[in-house]
């Protein structure tokens, strides 16, 4: 008879979600260009949403993520130092 492994329990909320969204995950590198972007982030979208970002990433000569990243860093600029 094999032995039942205990069940893993969620996680706790963090006391801090800043610190803890800005904590830095811990996986190895290995060189390549995505580990400069460690976390990922999945969204759900229409299919025709989908076609027209592909389409617009195309005629912009760029890959999706590359867009969508500099989308993200346009709309959201990096704060540290802001006295907002």
């Amino acid at each position: 008879m094999k032995a039942r492994h205990q069940k893993r329990a969620f996680a706790t909320r963090p006391s801090d979600p800043d610190d803890w969204v800005r904590t830095p995950d811990h996986r190895p590198n290995n060189g390549a260009k995505a580990d400069l972007f460690t976390a990922r982030l999945t969204i759900d979208v229409t299919p025709e949403l989908r076609g027209r970002i592909k389409v617009a990433a195309f005629h912009r000569g760029v890959t999706v993520a590359d867009m969508l990243r500099d989308l993200l860093f346009r709309e959201f600029p990096d704060s540290s130092g802001d006295a907002t």
